[in-house]
């Protein structure tokens, strides 16, 4: 294959022989597996017959024949069946009972990886159709051997595949497949503040991704980091909880060492649930989240964590149910190195959602407001849209480390690269656009510049935030007793509550509500008796109803006399304001008002400024206040990307407007006097 789009099409027509017998849905339990077993095989073919011998020399002979089995194989894994892919062939009529007799001749190491794939059904479903025999001979005519298909082609061909199975299922947008130029990209944003310290002799770096994927974000800051120093010491650890996804990831990273450490440090199992990292601290750490998707699965696991407060990984607060990325990203700040054994940086591309979403509060503006106040937020770069394979919303590189140089600290830098892409030559699902080579450079060159350009600001991290606080303004109520407003009383709940008895004994119970109805009925008379004109003073009023009430000689419960007030009065600005007991003004719910202030100013400096002025019965309710600092007012924090680079274009003269509308109407009337002849 020249390349691994030809590739990816080659064993994409094994859809065609299968199609009658598999939903498109289920073509990767066919492709997926086979395409790893044969680049497996084309692996170990050249230490085939070297490994067979050395089993069958030293079989009986020692208890444990891993290392001589994986030195013979040249590779952390080997395989001791007598069978390839091309003697499996040779033996049609037992071709399916052979392959599950190759894939066990494997190590336990790489079994327990295909066996993530759960093949043997799918074996079985294409013997009893007839299709195991061509669909083998398929892909036994591929040569996946490393000479021929790069590890980094292969890893195309992986994300190739699953992009198309993706599109198949119309699964989650961006869930598994990160384009790679976005990598690279996140990966040179990570190291460019590094590159003296990777330079040195005998360094060791560690890179970790909670949500790998088929392992290309891993990989490529590997090779990033040994093409600046070929001496450098990479580890790379993951965790994936789609098990198609971590047996590519795996297996491929089987294939890139001898002694198979990388593959030994990619674990499997949810990592909101689970951390199989627990224990480690990580130089690097990257990652793409799943977009939008739920955490409802991991939800038990999560609280539990988030409760166990600054001990646990989700401290800072739950985002809502419906999409876990800031889950993610707190997993990641969590597995940061201390700063005084040299900290850590994260790079993670999320879409706009963790920008904004959330009010003061909520659990999404606490994850922001604890990553701003400790102040790990570095950059963000606002990416083009369309970059993504299944996908064409936009996208944001997060880049945050705890330990900031003295210039950038209690600063964030915002890189607006929307503009920076290129056409594709041909589209890739809704990917229409790449980011060159150059542009990379450009964009980090504008990160590690950091000063303020046409596509760059500088931010101090407090201004992403404010304090939300609530206005009241008095309630204002007039009062009269008509008919029309004291029918309504008949609608108030401890009105109607006179009437209902929760007494068992049938008798008990009606003699109960006999009298509630006889209680009611004096209600309604009292009421009758007070005059019927609008009083517009709340004490007044209640001196009249007082009054009434005492000559009626009836005991009126607070909730009652609450009720009596709803029902006769109505919302009037020319009526006085209603006080309560202490003599302070009461606030109206309808009229209660927020007002978000900037950090950087004091809310009554806001206040005098921007609402007194225009309703000077207001006043700020001080009795709601910040659950964390106590203060009056709730503090929130978000980013609003578009507003920083919001550019004005003035709309066009309306005489031009005029002149396109006139030219319009002339080609119709032009366009009329055809159709007429």
């Amino acid at each position: 294959m020249s390349n691994h789009s030809e590739s990816v099409s080659f064993i994409w027509s094994v859809a065609d022989l299968i199609r009658d017998t598999f939903k498109r849905g289920k073509y990767q339990d066919v492709i997926l597996p086979l395409t790893v077993l044969r680049r497996l095989d084309c692996v170990l073919e050249p230490t085939k017959d070297h490994v067979l011998e050395t089993n069958a020399r030293l079989k009986g002979k020692l208890e444990n024949l891993t290392p001589q089995l994986q030195n013979a194989s040249g590779y952390a894994f080997y395989n001791t069946s007598l069978y390839d892919f091309e003697k499996l062939l040779g033996d049609a009529p037992n071709l399916a009972a052979n392959l599950k007799n190759y894939i066990n001749g494997f190590s336990d190491n790489m079994r327990e990886v295909i066996e993530k794939f759960d093949f043997n059904n799918t074996i079985d479903k294409l013997d009893e159709a007839g299709l195991l025999f061509l669909v083998v001979e398929k892909f036994k005519n591929v040569d996946l051997h490393p000479d021929k298909v790069s590890n980094h082609e292969m890893g195309y061909i992986f994300e190739e595949l699953i992009r198309k199975f993706n599109e198949a299922l119309n699964e989650n947008p961006g869930e598994h497949f990160t384009p790679r130029e976005v990598i690279r990209l996140m990966v040179n944003l990570q190291l460019a503040q590094d590159l003296d310290a990777i330079k040195k002799n005998h360094i060791i770096r560690t890179v970790y991704d909670p949500c790998c994927g088929s392992g290309g974000m891993l990989t490529t800051a590997k090779e990033r980091i040994v093409e600046i120093n070929p001496n450098a010491d990479v580890h790379l650890f993951g965790q994936e909880v789609n098990p198609e996804t971590f047996a590519i990831c795996k297996s491929d990273l089987y294939m890139k060492s001898a002694d198979g450490r990388d593959a030994e440090n990619i674990l499997f199992g949810s990592t909101l649930a689970d951390d199989k990292h627990a224990d480690k601290r990580f130089d690097y750490l990257l990652a793409n989240p799943p977009y939008g998707k739920d955490w409802n699965r991991d939800k038990e696991k999560v609280e539990a964590e988030f409760e166990r407060g600054d001990a646990g990984r989700f401290s800072a607060g739950l985002p809502r149910i419906s999409d876990g990325q800031l889950l993610f990203l707190q997993q990641m700040l969590s597995r940061m190195k201390e700063p005084e054994k040299g900290g850590s940086r994260v790079a993670i591309v999320m879409n706009g959602s963790p920008l904004f979403t959330g009010d003061a509060g909520s659990g999404e503006s606490e994850i922001r407001r604890w990553i701003l106040e400790n102040d790990w937020l570095e950059a963000i770069v606002a990416l083009p849209e369309q970059l993504f394979y299944n996908t064409g919303i936009a996208t944001y590189v997060w880049v945050l480390t705890n330990h900031k140089k003295a210039d950038r600290k209690g600063k964030v830098q915002l890189i607006n690269a929307t503009t920076f892409w290129v056409p594709m030559r041909k589209s890739l699902g809704d990917k229409r656009r790449e980011i060159s080579k150059d542009h990379i450079q450009q964009i980090t060159k504008l990160f590690t510049d950091f000063t303020g350009t046409e596509y760059t600001k500088i931010f101090k991290s407090t201004d992403f935030g404010y304090r939300k606080i609530t206005v009241e303004r008095p309630i204002r109520l007039n009062f009269m007793a008509s008919n029309e407003r004291i029918e309504r009383i008949k609608s108030e709940k401890a009105f109607q509550n006179l009437s209902v008895s929760k007494k068992k004994d049938p008798k008990e119970k009606a003699s109960e509500e006999s009298k509630g109805r006889e209680q009611q009925d004096l209600i309604l008379t009292m009421l009758h008796t007070l005059p019927p004109t609008l009083l517009k003073d709340p004490k007044e009023f209640d001196r009249v109803l007082a009054k009434a009430i005492k000559e009626s000689g009836l005991k009126i419960t607070a909730a009652l006399k609450k009720s009596i007030w709803s029902a006769l009065s109505e919302r009037d600005e020319t009526a006085e304001v209603c006080k309560d007991a202490d003599g302070k003004p009461e606030p109206d719910p309808e009229l209660r008002d927020t007002e978000n202030v900037p950090l950087s100013e004091a809310i009554e400096t806001y206040f005098d400024r921007e609402v007194r002025p225009h309703v000077p019965d207001a006043w700020i309710n001080t009795d709601v206040v910040d659950q964390r600092d106590g203060k009056t007012g709730k503090v929130g924090y978000e980013i609003n990307f578009n507003r920083y680079f919001y550019k004005y274009v003035p709309p066009r003269p309306l005489e031009e407007i005029e002149a396109d509308l006139k030219k319009v109407e002339e080609e119709i009337a032009e366009l009329m006097k055809d159709v007429v002849r």
